[in-house]
């Protein structure tokens, strides 16, 4: 087990990787009552067509949410119950690139954290309970189509990529999961549920030491090869199309606009393009941008209004999003606002205010037991420690954000999704 610190944070962890491959993180946080444990699986909605021995696989979309679903249940019951008994609180989550298990408790930590390990590395599914559980996932599924702001920004994403799987829904539709079955998700399971494919970050006032034999005890002893994934062939920057529109039971247009971004990579690289492609976007029409303060003014924007980075494995765009009476106004705008950024460029003083503000963002939510996890997971997945986050700020220039927008926000690289009331 390693000790790690970070003087520029005012962090340290300790560190371990299992024989089975699996990375385990502690960061203690001393006088809290309050524990909290997160497992995540380098497995998400994307992850429906891989190679394994040889062989290619396709699997229906939505089947890494509905497995989510599954690993509740055990051999002796619903692991939900079993948590609310030891005083804990659970939760799990599905999103395009991870599936993640977690719970918080202020009592039997130990137990609670063996009961997760336990659930995620144990897979019971019958066909009688795999069927009871379509009827479940379908309602949410309805739900999700029932928002605008969920289909919007779905059909931006269909408007953008032409072959990656971040153009399918997380849960997948009714359709496709009427194809899941307790053998698909058992195949699903085998091949990414792997110790080598998990993080373990646990944070509290906990001993490290427990927690690493715990997680020796609780899961297998070694790892399966991981399987190739396939997201399709490398995008280009033109999107598939650069108009949608759907009409719904709505009181407001309400609309996303997406430009396509060069893929990140992995690495130390992923988060630094990560934290250009955010300050960039603030540059753009962030809060704090003389063209906010325009559009909101003017009524084509409102308080709901946000734009940002984005990144799903190779799947890279800025996009913004909120309700409108004209989003094409608003298209108009941002782009003539790249244009004039391009050729006069932009204030040092504006660049080092939000780099700062950024930082200490980031910085702040470090009191979060739960950012702390999920970030500390994710990045892993992309092969970088966030604790590094402070040296990825350093490095970051003004010409880096410039740079960045000049290439990224052109006409050629847009789409524009929008949801029209019905009447």
């Amino acid at each position: 087990m390693k000790l790690l610190e970070f003087p520029r944070i005012g962090e340290r962890c300790y560190e371990q990787r299992l024989a089975n491959g699996m990375t385990v993180r502690v960061v203690p946080k001393r006088g809290f009552a309050r524990k909290y444990a997160f497992i995540a699986v380098d497995f998400g909605a994307i992850d429906t067509s891989f190679r394994q021995g040889g062989v290619s696989v396709r699997m229906p979309d939505g089947i890494a949410h509905y497995l989510e679903h599954k690993m509740f249940d055990l051999p002796e019951g619903n692991a939900d119950g079993m948590f609310a008994a030891l005083g804990a609180s659970p939760n799990a989550f599905t999103s395009y690139a991870m599936t993640a298990y977690h719970f918080s408790c202020a009592e039997h930590f130990a137990d609670n954290l063996r009961l997760l390990l336990r659930m995620v590395t144990t897979p019971y599914f019958t066909p009688e309970s795999v069927e009871k559980e379509r009827g479940i996932i379908t309602q949410e599924i309805r739900m999700y189509e029932d928002s605008a702001e969920q289909r919007v920004a779905e059909d931006l994403f269909a408007a953008l990529f032409r072959e990656h799987p971040v153009r399918a829904s997380i849960a997948g539709t009714a359709e496709s999961i009427g194809d899941i079955t307790a053998q698909s998700l058992y195949d699903c399971f085998r091949a990414f549920y792997q110790p080598s494919n998990m993080v373990l970050c646990v944070t509290g006032d906990v001993d490290a030491q427990e927690v690493m034999r715990i997680a020796q005890e609780m899961t297998p002893k070694t790892a399966s090869e991981l399987p190739e994934r396939m997201y399709g062939t490398p995008e280009t920057m033109l999107p598939v199309k650069t108009r949608t529109l759907r009409r719904m039971e709505i009181s407001m247009p309400t609309f996303a606009l997406g430009f396509k971004c060069e893929p990140a990579g992995k690495g130390a690289e992923s988060m630094r393009r990560e934290i250009i492609g955010d300050i960039a976007a603030e540059i753009l029409v962030g809060e704090s941008s003389p063209l906010y303060q325009r559009l909101y003014e003017e009524g084509l924007i409102d308080g709901g209004f946000s734009v940002g980075y984005e990144s799903v494995k190779d799947a890279c765009l800025i996009s913004a999003s909120g309700d409108s009476e004209d989003p094409e106004a608003v298209l108009r705008a941002i782009l003539q606002e790249a244009e004039r950024i391009a050729d006069e460029g932009f204030e040092e003083e504006l660049f080092r205010r939000l780099k700062k503000s950024a930082l200490g963002r980031r910085t702040r939510d470090l009191d979060s037991f739960e950012s702390i996890c999920y970030r500390i997971c994710a990045y892993r997945f992309d092969g970088v420690d966030y604790f590094t986050f402070p040296e990825a700020y350093a490095s970051v220039t003004q010409e880096d954000v410039q740079e960045f927008l000049t290439n990224t926000i052109r006409p050629e690289r847009a789409a524009l999704s929008v949801v029209q009331p019905k009447k």
